[in-house]
């Protein structure tokens, strides 16, 4: 038997017309829309649909999209393969973490979709505190990238964002000193800095009045112990207790996401076949860098890709 993953990809996956060959194609992605458009109050599904981009890529509509479009893969995985492909465990990339919650039953869709809401409303909130920036860095070493950020903090937040790879680290803080360290890991020799095109310095300390609000938040939202585990970025441990969820959500908003470290750990639980759910592959591409050329990794993003999917693994099982 195969040990299966799912993981879902975070906030950039989106893009105008995602979902809509699972929409056209899986009654249970279509429900999944038609129930993200009433519990939200707003169009979700015409906006991944059709965008326009401006509008999709805004923090406050694109981290409900991208979560209703994952979700909606893995309800449409589940009709194709009639349940036969399940999971051992699950994560998902800072943003898509909720759609490892809810694959893991630890929320329900209602619950999920206004957590994240309320998660993107309050990190919109926090751009407009302090300008943050965010940048890519690829070919250094994690060491000597945090050297560069120690030598910077005189001007102002910069931390780690995301370790993504071995050869990929995101780093995340305030302009002025997310704009030196970029020129110092340079210097260090890094292959390539590329400045992301963000709205602040997530996963950072500037998110902290974010933080607070999820707090406040989360205190009252019907949250269940997990029916499988859950691999949180906080700490790239695995999470299974209600409560423990409860008291991760508010702080993976403003603290590194721990990527790497969740692969290494999934990999080291056995897992030997991964499945990206959602827009996009970048997840699969990540994987590539760390997994041995044995362990798979499949994308769910359309019918093909889902069917791919479903043939593939079910052959193997």
């Amino acid at each position: 038997m195969k040990k299966v993953a799912f993981i879902f990809p975070g906030q950039g996956s989106q893009a105008a017309g995602m979902g809509l060959d699972l929409f056209n194609n899986f009654d249970s992605a279509k429900k999944v829309y038609l129930e993200a458009d009433k519990i939200l109050n707003k169009e979700i599904s015409k906006m991944c649909f059709e965008g326009p981009d401006e509008l999709l890529k805004q923090t406050i509509n694109a981290q409900s999209a991208i979560v209703t479009t994952s979700i909606a893969a893995l309800e449409a995985l589940k009709e194709a393969s009639g349940g036969k492909i399940e999971a051992v465990m699950t994560a998902g990339h800072s943003l898509g973490e909720y759609c490892a919650m809810y694959c893991a039953n630890v929320m329900d869709l209602e619950t999920t979709l206004k957590a994240i809401q309320k998660r993107s409303d309050l990190m919109d909130a926090a751009t407009k505190y302090k300008v943050g920036a965010m940048s890519a860095v690829l070919g250094l070493d994690v060491e000597k990238i945090k050297e560069c950020l120690n030598e910077v903090q005189n001007l102002g937040v910069a931390q780690i964002a995301n370790y993504n790879d071995p050869t990929q680290t995101v780093i995340t803080g305030e302009e002025e000193a997310i704009k030196k360290a970029n020129e110092l890991i340079k210097e260090k020799g890094a292959r390539k800095v590329i400045p992301l095109a963000v709205s602040g310095g997530f996963h950072s300390a500037l998110m902290q009045s974010a933080t607070d609000g999820f707090v406040d938040f989360v205190k009252d939202l019907k949250l269940s112990d997990a029916k499988i585990p859950v691999v949180t970025n906080i700490d790239a441990k695995i999470t299974t207790e209600a409560e423990d969820f409860r008291e991760k959500m508010p702080k993976q908003i403003s603290s590194s996401v721990y990527w790497v470290q969740t692969i290494e750990l999934m990999l080291k639980e056995g897992v030997d076949t991964f499945i990206e759910l959602g827009n996009g592959k970048v997840l699969a591409g990540l994987n590539r860098k760390m997994c041995p050329p044995e362990v798979k990794t499949y994308n769910v993003f359309d019918s093909q890709s889902l069917n791919d999917t479903v043939n593939s693994i079910l052959n193997l099982i």
